[in-house]
């Protein structure tokens, strides 16, 4: 029997050098290119920058998207940094049965990089 994907993520501010703590994750799963977005769940990170309580996605997932509300993480993390230039952060990845997938998003004002950890 295959089991279903597994998806993790955390959130660095490398501006301040530290986990982004308060961010929500949505977790949203499609079938295809083709299919309509399904949304599974939220979350939002704790201290360590982490999200832990993501759902794993349906048997039949073929692409995963994390959606990171980043405005008002940014707005709040320090006054003098203005309003946020990316206030949302998405990422659309493929998956597949039985991997997991951690995909971490590094943040900073101005820029942002996300990439397959472990």
């Amino acid at each position: 029997m295959t089991t279903t994907a597994s998806v993790s993520t955390h959130i660095l501010d490398t501006s301040l050098g530290r986990p982004a703590q308060g961010v929500t994750v949505r977790l949203s799963a499609r079938a295809g290119s083709g299919a309509d977005w399904r949304p599974l769940g939220e979350g939002t990170t704790d201290a360590d920058g982490r999200c832990r309580d993501l759902p794993a996605p349906p048997g039949d997932t073929a692409q995963v998207r994390l959606d990171f509300a980043v405005e008002p993480y940014l707005a709040g993390s320090a006054g003098e940094r203005g309003d946020a230039f990316f206030p949302e952060v998405t990422a659309t990845f493929a998956v597949r049965a039985g991997e997991h997938y951690h995909v971490p998003l590094l943040l900073s004002p101005f820029g942002y990089s996300v990439y397959r950890g472990s």
